[in-house]
């Protein structure tokens, strides 16, 4: 039965779930490159996993590797997934080159950009973009569009 309170539907988390190829591999690729702690995973008895949360501080990411027959597949190689997910630290230098030491691949150096964060992109092994940022100023929604409009006008539209 459904209810027709608005209030009692209210949505309490968001979690991000990532499918991968090999997802005990992406685990302990997410523990060294992102400081990532396991707190349980469901394993089929063959080996794959069906389900895992990771913290990465107090956000929870579930991983599982990829179930091709229940329309459950993992990014393919070489092609965007068309999200990513922003990870906020207070070093982002660190943690960018804590990441590619894991063996994520650089795709944007730590860079300071217009909405106030120090910025970079990795892409982890399995085919999954992570934004990685540092606050490095408050910057208002106001002059934030003020920067964005200055960026497009000036011809520099990298973020």
């Amino acid at each position: 039965m459904t209810s027709s309170n608005p209030e009692s539907n209210q949505i309490h988390e968001v979690f991000p779930y990532l499918r991968t190829r090999d997802a005990g591999a992406a685990i302990e690729f997410y523990k060294r490159a992102f400081g990532a702690v396991e707190d349980f995973r469901l394993t089929e008895p063959g080996g794959r996993i069906g389900h895992a949360e990771l913290k990465f501080g107090a956000t929870t990411i579930m991983v599982s590797d990829e179930y091709p027959e229940y329309g459950i597949h993992a990014p393919a190689e070489s092609t965007p997934t068309g999200s990513a997910i922003h990870l906020h630290v207070q070093d982002v230098d660190l943690l960018t080159e804590q990441a590619v030491d894991a063996g994520a691949t650089l795709i944007q150096k730590p860079t300071d950009q217009f909405y106030g964060e120090r910025a970079a992109k990795v892409l982890d092994p399995f085919g999954h973009e992570w934004l990685l940022g540092s606050e490095i100023e408050k910057v208002t929604p106001a002059e934030m569009q003020r920067r964005f409009n200055a960026m497009f006008e000036e011809g520099d539209q990298e973020c």
